[in-house]
């Protein structure tokens, strides 16, 4: 496969933090945090997944990120930059390098593949640009260069309502790349797909960050997806961070900590070997 240089000038940025957080913390409601004292950094390339019970604020993190939530308190900074008092049109410039991928993939459903990918471009476009679908040429070239990497390219002019769970969520990945991005949110991206359909997306996520130098930041309930294809794993309990270290660092006794119960053998992903990019 030939990489796409627009996809890898991630690469070619300085190695390091592209990602610090501070002391996050938010608040729903005065009686409790949803976020508390959360911090963190991530570095370019890297991915990460963030693993915890329902409500345990994983969500409620990829959201403050992007500032699509405001945070309560802390310190986001994201290349160099202060997200938190950024103003509007600040914000909007640094939204085309962090890219979000969904658990309900947020497509929409009458409109092809393609054309759901090139959404992913609608933050460097005009609002009049946006609302006509006004795109270059070689932003529909590239959006069907990055389809093809994720082995749907036949199926870019299909409507997204006739495609599968995993297909759909490989649309969304191809939406986000086609930013241009420094950093992919993925919230819960494979929670909706049988386990086969899970581990083709993980390993295009893996590969992502592996080829390109995208940073990916993961939110899992899958343990054992988060042990095989992290390099580091992050684990919250009631808003808090309680665990950030090497896959090989998370032990059955911290699990057990993380979801209050010990682990069930029987949910562990059985194994399906995947080479997804061959570049």
């Amino acid at each position: 496969m030939t990489q796409n240089p627009t996809l890898n000038q991630a690469q070619d940025s300085a190695k390091g933090n592209l990602l610090e957080i501070r002391g996050l913390t938010k608040y729903y409601i005065k009686e409790r945090a949803a976020l508390n004292d959360v911090s963190f950094d991530l570095h370019y390339g890297e991915l990460v997944s963030v693993i915890g019970p329902s409500g345990s604020g994983k969500s409620t993190l990829l959201r403050c990120i992007n500032r699509m939530i405001e945070p309560t308190a802390g310190s986001i900074v994201f290349s160099g930059q202060e997200v938190i008092k950024l103003r509007r049109k600040e914000l909007r410039m640094l939204r085309r390098r962090i890219s979000m991928v969904f658990q309900h993939y947020n497509l929409v459903h009458r409109l092809t593949a393609v054309e759901n990918v090139l959404h992913g471009r609608l933050g460097y476009k005009s609002t009049i640009a946006g609302m006509i679908g006004l795109y270059s040429e070689s932003e529909k070239m590239k959006a069907l260069d990055i389809l093809a990497q994720l082995d749907i390219i036949d199926y870019s002019y299909v409507r997204i309502d006739r495609l599968s769970g995993g297909q759909m969520q490989r649309v969304g990945i191809a939406r986000a790349l086609v930013q241009d991005p420094l950093l992919i949110l993925c919230d819960e991206p494979i929670a909706s797909l049988d386990p086969k359909s899970a581990r083709v997306i993980m390993g295009y996520l893996r590969a992502i960050a592996d080829t390109y130098g995208i940073a990916c930041l993961v939110n899992l309930h899958q343990v054992d997806f988060a042990i095989e294809y992290s390099d580091r794993i992050i684990a919250l309990r009631d808003g808090e961070k309680v665990f950030d270290g090497n896959p090989n660092m998370l032990s059955t006794e911290m699990i057990e900590e993380v979801y209050g119960i010990a682990p069930d053998a029987s949910q562990i992903t059985p194994q399906i070997p995947l080479e997804p990019f061959d570049g």
